[in-house]
């Protein structure tokens, strides 16, 4: 683990000395990537000279009790001792998840996809439940939202709706949320008052940076239609909607929000570009479980991560089986102990995973 953390340091004051470079300060983007490595590094060599010290410490003091030529400084060596093990052990452990290699993602922007599942109009309401809850999470971080795109259904739900989420380690903070969502209740339509089951999809995506993914002008086929809707104004007069067909892969983003056809075509690009990184990560590492095709499923009720049941007040998440009996609260944007766990527990499989690689 030395070995490791002197690789750590050794690059923490190379960041340091590139970052104090003019030539680099004049570059904001450059400067900016430096200094956030500088600043994720910073956590970890901190806690190395604190373990460095402690070590240092208990070693002086094993000494002193090996020694046992003075009795009363070998038995106030002994307490410290107890004290140093403690804390030394305890520094051990959160340096080796420190350690365990980030996803490179997680400071990203994150762009948030949710698409009406199983269950019909329900299906549709409750994705726009999941939609204000995201909402309400990112208000709640001190994180900013932008809309891309969104269809409706006659319920006055959500057939599709995509944002992005901007801030500080935004997709490292939302990423946990892709997969099927789903929700047990008495839909207001149901006269009967019969309890129903309902899901909605959810796919977190790292936003895409223009440099990392090239899209060719020749690759895409770029269609503009009159928008639909809700309104009677602009929106649905003018030819302002924006359809965008990737040739090589197939995939298509159609973006209707905005009155502007050039705002909607930018914002169709976003998506697209983050769906063709997305594709390429898989691609690279068809093992990853953020992966889009992993992510979404296919919106059934089996292929399920959590559960909202509104006649318990339950929500569950099948993946860490945790249930927290605060239904309301988590869905009004209030899920960080889910954020939490979830992080921990992937955490531990790395650290399982990077000890089984070293062995």
């Amino acid at each position: 683990m030395l070995d490791k953390l002197s690789e750590y340091e050794q690059r923490y004051e190379e960041l340091g000395t590139q970052m104090a470079d003019p030539v680099v300060s004049q570059n904001p983007a450059q400067y900016q990537k430096l200094a956030r490595e500088f600043g994720d590094l910073q956590e970890i060599v901190d806690m190395a000279a604190k373990y460095r010290e402690a070590s240092a410490q208990l070693a002086e003091a094993e000494e002193i009790i090996a020694d046992d030529s003075e009795p009363e400084l070998v038995e106030l060596a002994e307490v410290e001792r107890g004290e140093l093990q403690g804390a030394v052990a305890e520094m051990e452990e959160a340096l080796k998840v420190m350690l365990v290699p980030k996803d490179p993602n997680d400071g990203r922007n994150a762009i948030v996809e949710i698409r009406a599942g199983a269950g019909g109009d329900e299906a549709g309401l409750f994705a726009s439940d999941l939609y204000r809850m995201y909402h309400r999470f990112a208000e709640r971080q001190g994180l900013k939202t932008e809309e891309l795109s969104s269809s409706q259904n006659p319920a006055g739900g959500f057939k599709e709706a995509v944002f992005m989420v901007s801030g500080k380690d935004a997709f490292g903070r939302l990423k946990f949320e892709s997969g099927v969502h789903r929700v047990q209740r008495v839909p207001k339509t149901e006269a009967s008052g019969r309890i129903h089951t309902s899901a909605a999809s959810v796919a977190v995506l790292p936003e895409a940076e223009d440099v990392e993914v090239e899209i060719a002008q020749e690759d895409l086929k770029i269609e503009v239609y009159r928008s639909s809707g809700p309104g009677g104004q602009s929106v649905n007069t003018t030819d302002s909607a924006v359809k965008i067909t990737h040739g090589p892969t197939g995939l298509v983003v159609s973006c209707q929000d905005e009155k502007s056809q050039l705002k909607n075509k930018n914002k169709a690009l976003k998506i697209l570009r983050a769906r063709l990184y997305d594709k390429i990560q898989a691609e690279q590492k068809a093992e990853r479980d953020a992966t889009r095709a992993g992510q979404i499923g296919s919106g059934d009720r089996s292929d399920k991560i959590r559960t909202y049941n509104f006649p318990q007040g339950r929500v569950t998440d099948h993946r860490i089986k945790l249930s927290l009996y605060r239904l309301e609260e988590v869905l009004d944007g209030d899920f960080d102990e889910f954020v939490q766990q979830l992080a921990l527990a992937s955490q531990q499989d790395a650290l399982e995973a990077a000890q089984v690689g070293t062995e």
